[in-house]
């Protein structure tokens, strides 16, 4: 691993290393400010929608995830200057396949604030494959639940919405913001769905359609048939109470 530190940079190089390396979440979260913010670019998160997790626990939680996958991790040619760490996350998984993971950051008195990692992957050389009618976990709320399943690195959410549903009634209290700051990337499937902004301007989206929504929205079921829609963005922490 090459290693560059410019006089007077604070940040632990050597402790990430072995939080990455050896897995350890607690010793990763202590590298994390506790309002940190990280974005993510990757196949399923691209530039133009990136996954963003805000605060130690959002991060916390992506973090558990990934040192719980059989793979190994090997940090390379970091880099500490200027308030800034990048590095390179080297991960290789069971069956060969890579993953580099190239990561900038800001840091504020030796911990990451802002953070920008961006995913490069082998060609796909398996198959994976879910089933809705199995997931990994259901979230319930008022008016309806989100089934999610798990593939690689992707979380893929089914949206299953009666009518009467509103996300500022029934997931407001869940998610304590004042508007849903998920961004989405949704397929809907049946019944129509109406989406305000905070500008007030309104969008409604039905079967066939496609949607991709920023964060800062209120939206609820239009009319009496019920929504059903395969969100491929917003699903990790939606309606997520732990």
């Amino acid at each position: 691993m090459a290693v560059k530190e410019e006089a007077g940079q604070r940040f632990d190089v050597d402790g990430l290393r072995h939080a990455l390396e050896d897995k350890d979440l607690d010793a990763m979260m202590s590298l994390f400010t506790e309002d940190a913010e990280y974005r993510i670019i990757s196949q399923s998160s691209p530039p133009s929608a990136p996954r963003v997790l805000r605060g130690r626990g959002e991060i916390g939680d992506l973090m558990r995830d990934v040192f719980s996958r059989d793979l190994d991790h090997r940090l390379q040619n970091a880099v500490v200057g200027g308030g800034h760490v990048a590095f390179e996350d080297l991960c290789t998984y069971s069956d060969g396949t890579q993953v580099a993971g190239m990561a900038m950051a800001d840091v504020v008195d030796g911990r990451m604030s802002r953070v920008t990692d961006i995913e490069a992957w082998d060609a796909v050389s398996t198959t994976s494959r879910a089933d809705f009618a199995a997931p990994d976990e259901t979230r319930t709320f008022g008016h309806g639940r989100l089934d999610v399943v798990n593939i690689d690195d992707s979380t893929i959410g089914l949206f299953r919405l009666e009518p009467g549903w509103k996300w500022s009634v029934d997931v407001k209290p869940i998610a304590g913001t004042d508007l849903c700051e998920v961004a989405h990337f949704v397929y809907f499937i049946t019944g129509t769905m109406c989406i305000r902004f905070a500008d007030g301007s309104e969008v409604e989206a039905g079967p066939g359609q496609v949607a991709q929504v920023p964060p800062g929205h209120d939206a609820w079921v239009v009319g009496d048939e019920p929504v059903t829609a395969i969100d491929w963005a917003g699903a990790t922490h939606y309606a997520k109470t732990t």
